[in-house]
């Protein structure tokens, strides 16, 4: 099965391709002269869907992770708790609303109480939305998706995934750090899984110049989902106190 913005399609009725790959196919033929100004208004029509499903949502924090992680990994476990503990700090959780670690952190704001929330994506592959998502919104588009949890996060929880929660990850700290966005907490759960990475980014990365040291500072690192709900809260009366404190 394969949902497409408002469609469903099962069987002979899927498509070989997906919307995102049709549109950066460099190999189509010459009808996109006359495709391309249609697929802008679907583009427009996405993010009026996705402002007007979550303007109203309030503070809310994005948990990325894996789809591949099973029920009952550790990473999963994880991934209710700090999905339950944002809920009762009163943060609504946004995923990708998927399954693995997504489901795991939209389970834990569900057992909490909160609001949970799922932004899906057109894939070949796709499973739909899970069953903890009290909000969805389905996209076609990677960049539109991409651009909701930006603007609707108070700050993001990353457990261990792959290119996709690495794709995350990298796009949220290089906004932060070209200050496209308002600067906002990012931690990474799991140090053992982490670990690598961030060797590599302080050995190689900063000792060669291509990031500060500033850079790594914005990641925090923990195993402990109350250590990450607690980051987002202590960035969130820093920036409270900071505005207090500008002269009107």
């Amino acid at each position: 099965m394969r949902r497409s913005g408002p469609l469903m399609m099962r069987r002979g009725k899927v498509p070989p391709t997906t919307t995102d790959q049709r549109l950066l196919d460099r190999g189509q033929p010459t009808d996109w002269l006359h495709a391309d100004p249609w697929r802008v208004m679907r583009i427009q029509s996405e993010f009026v869907e996705g402002f007007g499903a979550l303007a109203e949502l309030g503070p809310a924090v994005s948990v990325f992770g894996s789809a591949r992680t099973r029920a009952g990994d550790p990473a999963y476990t994880m991934g209710v708790e700090v999905g339950r503990l944002l809920a009762e700090a009163g943060y609504a959780v946004i995923t990708g609303g998927g399954p693995g670690a997504m489901e795991a952190a939209n389970k834990g704001a569900f057992l909490g109480g909160g609001t949970s929330v799922g932004l899906g994506i057109e894939l070949p592959f796709e499973t739909g939305l899970n069953e903890y998502v009290d909000l969805g919104v389905n996209f076609r588009y990677f960049f539109a998706r991409k651009t909701m949890f930006l603007k609707y996060s108070h700050g993001f929880i990353v457990l261990p995934g792959g290119f996709g929660t690495l794709d995350e990850l990298f796009e949220a700290v290089t906004l932060a750090q070209t200050r496209k966005v308002t600067q906002f907490p990012v931690v990474l759960m799991g140090t053992a899984y982490w670990g690598g990475l961030l060797d590599w980014l302080r050995d190689a990365a900063l000792a060669g110049g291509m990031i500060g040291e500033d850079d790594l500072d914005r990641l925090v690192v923990t195993d402990a989902a109350e250590e990450a709900v607690a980051a987002i809260q202590s960035h969130e009366d820093s920036s409270a106190a900071t505005e207090a404190e500008r002269p009107e």
